[in-house]
């Protein structure tokens, strides 16, 4: 198998910020470590959600499930410095990338004001082939990459959240195709600690992997070797 290639740091002023994903606990595999990193220097960071994450545990209904998940993303975000955490009320699981969601997202945009919005990855997979990505992630960070567009023309969605907003950069975290890392290695523990804020999802999880929280430690000192580090996410970047 060929070597990973190595990926160039990203150290640019990410200014103010909105992460914005589908589900409560997607942030929290990886891109909660940046967002660390950054209320830890003073940034402003702020979380939108388009979902609250109701269809993601098999043994809850939607109605019992929505309201537990929002209170654990609520935690999650304090526990690496982010108090605003607004969610759209779109449903989960049937995510649409089309006019709706877009006009949405480019309202919050012209709301929060960010000059870098994060989402996650809205490729096919994950890498290996075989690894075929959430239709959720992928409608959802397609429109991102367009709302992010979308929300500094003025004549794009006029009523939607105020003035036109000219957002800088779109970061992609965990893409497959990335080209950037950002050093985690200070704040690895504290994104340990957000994804652990998640236990109903991870008790739902069963044995997975991906129910143990170290299991960042593993993903995000695999990209850390790649700029020489302890730890890194990395990231898909799109200057806008």
């Amino acid at each position: 198998m060929a070597a990973a290639r190595s990926l160039e740091r990203f150290e640019d002023d990410v200014g103010r910020v909105l992460a914005i994903v589908a589900h409560p606990d997607d942030l929290e595999y990886g891109a909660a470590a940046a967002v660390a990193r950054w209320t830890r220097a003073g940034h402003d960071v702020r979380y939108l959600l388009a979902t609250r994450g109701e269809a993601g545990i098999d043994g809850l209904t939607p109605e019992a499930c929505a309201p537990l998940r929002v209170e654990e993303q609520r935690r999650s975000a304090a526990v690496v410095g982010v108090e605003v955490v607004e969610f759209l009320d779109h449903a989960d699981g049937v995510l649409e990338y089309g006019l709706g969601l877009r006009r949405d997202l480019a309202g919050a945009i012209r709301r929060h004001r960010p000059d870098t919005v994060v989402t996650i990855n809205h490729r096919e997979g994950w890498g290996p082939p075989g690894t075929l990505n959430s239709a959720d992630h992928r409608a959802l960070g397609w429109a991102v990459l367009d709302a992010a567009a979308d929300a500094g023309n003025r004549w794009i969605f006029p009523a939607e959240g105020g003035q036109a907003h000219r957002v800088q950069r779109v970061l992609v975290a965990s893409s497959p195709l990335a080209r950037h890392a950002i050093d985690v290695s200070d704040t690895i523990d504290l994104a340990i600690a957000s994804l652990a804020e998640h236990r109903a999802y991870l008790e739902g999880l069963g044995d997975h992997p991906m129910a143990d929280p170290e299991f960042l430690r593993w993903v995000l000192g695999d990209v850390g070797e790649r700029i020489g580090v302890e730890a890194a996410v990395g990231i898909e970047l799109f200057e806008m």
